[in-house]
């Protein structure tokens, strides 16, 4: 996978239907819930029975990897999450500043710099550093967020300190060559082009959220940026962009694999500590509006052949708003859209109106939130038959409220998948860096099934009424054949 597309696949959905790919965000635990979906299914009860396959039950307030944390002189946090299944270490370094810091007027900044990232430091020639990780055996990669952009290698344990001795060389001083700046724009146009504006619903997700939020929002603006304002992106634009945002005091650095917390410390020492302090700078997101710029929209697209609807409306995240309903509403998404025994399946998919319908809820992320629902209708099906399906769907949970039994089928669910997170590298640091990138805790991660548990029905139903019944800002789309 090529830097640009690990980039652009922030934007795609991996939990939702390939019929509605791109109209859905997917949060930083799509990972656990996908597993879930493998854990849940019937065929596991026989594994369990195999007593050389039953691993010890794991406690609830067992944490998820536990992982140890502290803080370098010069602001560095380090986090370790030890794994020593095999010889392997995954090393990642997140920056707390992605597409939502980029610059008004200036959309792009965020991620032409992660490009540009490689094109080499005072010791790594331009393009050396991706050839020496493939020269070890090993891969590298990059991703740039709406929240952080993250630099990661995965290799042979005893690499890891040629990976941080060029990783930290980078991070002090990128080269940022003025003389390569026009080739890699060209290269992230043409991301664009490929990713967005050759792909319909790539072009409608990008109006809807410009029409749900506003074209120069840090919610409203693509990620990969406007053509118009990535064109007039300067190699200054780029520097004062890394002078501000990639102090070690606003970094986060996770490695995870065979490691240990003795080495990890002094090689952090070595290659990280002696970068100067800078102080990291606040987020300055801009404040929910009073309304949306645009409530509907309705885009027709020659290339389209399936019709699809999505509704997305303003909801609390971990940072922002009524924080303590971020786990609640993660059932809510669940139960309403979380496979066949969902609301919204048993609705529109059973009943034959739809081929997909589904859920979505972004709250691990810095500012306001977002809770989605989609459809994809069958052929011939109205559009107003399935906006109504919906809104029943929608009205009943508000004034009816979720049973207990769907609250804890839910919680059971998706509790059970971040058992496979501990199964491979990439889980531990993706989701550990990519919370304390956002501002929070260590303990955000490593407890989350314990709090998932502790999730009441009550906590849900209040949940879904402050989000669904009356919404601070919500949108509506449809994406239909000309």
């Amino acid at each position: 996978m090529t830097r640009s597309s690990e980039t652009r696949a922030t934007l795609a959905p991996g939990i939702v239907p390939a019929h509605v790919a791109g109209m859905q965000p997917v949060s930083r635990r799509g990972a656990l819930k996908g597993a879930a979906a493998t854990l849940a299914a019937p065929a596991l009860p026989a594994l369990a029975q195999t007593p050389t396959a039953s691993p010890p039950p794991r406690r609830l307030d067992q944490p998820l990897f536990g992982a140890v944390s502290w803080t370098l002189g010069n602001g560095l946090r380090v986090v370790l999450a030890e794994n020593r299944r095999a010889p392997v270490a995954a090393h990642y370094l997140f920056a707390s500043a992605g597409a939502g810091e980029d610059p008004a007027g200036k959309s792009g900044v965020a991620h032409f710099l992660e490009h540009m990232m490689f094109k080499g430091s005072p010791n790594i020639p331009s393009g050396a550093f991706s050839h020496t990780v493939a020269r070890e055996g090993g891969q590298d990669n990059a991703f740039t967020s709406r929240d952080v952009t993250a630099y990661y290698q995965i290799v042979e344990a005893s690499r890891l300190p040629l990976m941080m001795r060029m990783e930290s060389d980078r991070l002090r001083t990128p080269l940022i060559p003025a003389d390569e700046l026009e080739s890699e724009r060209g290269v992230v146009l043409e991301e664009r082009r490929s990713r967005t504006d050759a792909v319909p619903r790539g072009r409608f997700r990008e109006a809807f959220d410009a029409a749900m939020w506003g074209r120069e929002h840090w919610r409203g603006r693509p990620l990969i940026g406007w053509e118009d304002e990535i064109r007039a992106i300067t190699r200054q634009d780029l520097v004062d962009f890394h002078n501000l945002h990639y102090a070690p005091a606003n970094c986060v650095l996770v490695v995870a694999g065979d490691v240990r917390e003795a080495d990890l410390r002094r090689w952090a020492d070595e290659f990280y500590a002696p970068i100067p302090t800078r102080p990291a700078p606040p987020r300055n997101r801009a404040p929910l509006a009073s309304s949306a710029p645009e409530s509907r929209i309705e885009s027709r697209d020659p290339a389209v052949r399936e019709s699809s609807f999505l509704k997305t409306f303003a909801a609390p995240s971990a940072t922002w708003g009524e924080k303590s309903s971020v786990d609640p509403l993660e059932v809510v998404a669940h139960l309403l859209g979380g496979g066949t025994g969902s609301r919204l399946h048993k609705a529109l998919v059973e009943t034959g109106l739809a081929v997909g319908a589904g859920a979505g809820y972004d709250g691990d992320t810095v500012g306001v939130g977002t809770f989605g629902v989609y459809a994809t209708p069958r052929q011939g099906v109205e559009t107003a038959r399935i906006e109504q399906a919906i809104e029943a769907v929608l009205t009943d949970l508000v004034q009816q409220g979720a049973s207990e039994e769907e609250v804890r089928r839910g919680i059971r669910q998706q509790t059970a998948g971040s058992l496979l997170a501990l199964d491979g590298l990439g889980a531990a640091p993706r989701l550990l860096g990519g919370a304390l990138a956002i501002g929070l805790p260590l303990d955000f991660v490593e407890h989350w099934p314990k709090r998932m548990a502790e999730v009441t029905r009550d906590q849900v139903n209040a949940a879904a009424r402050a989000v669904l019944a009356d919404p601070k800002i919500a949108t509506a789309g449809w994406l239909l054949p000309a």
